[in-house]
């Protein structure tokens, strides 16, 4: 039996400091990108890189809620 398109969101990533290489496992918001994050181990205020949308999509090891969420309606339109 095939899973519902509609899977949940994966709410868990590992932001990866582009300045320290830092990486800490952060719950993301499910409703809202997240434009900012400072790194806790060297005080860098991240912010997305040009083109995303938040930091989880720049740094993180998954992309963002909405943008799972987004990727997943595109790639069922070609069923």
């Amino acid at each position: 039996m095939s899973q519902p398109m509609t899977a949940a969101a994966e709410r868990t990533s590992v932001i990866t400091c582009p300045h320290c290489g830092a990486t800490r496992r952060e719950q993301m918001p499910t409703d809202a990108c997240q434009f900012f994050y400072e790194c806790s181990a060297c005080g860098t205020l991240l912010r997305p890189r040009a083109g995303d949308c938040c930091v989880f999509c720049s740094y993180g090891s998954i992309p963002c809620p909405p943008k799972q969420s987004a990727r997943d309606t595109s790639s069922s339109e070609g069923e």
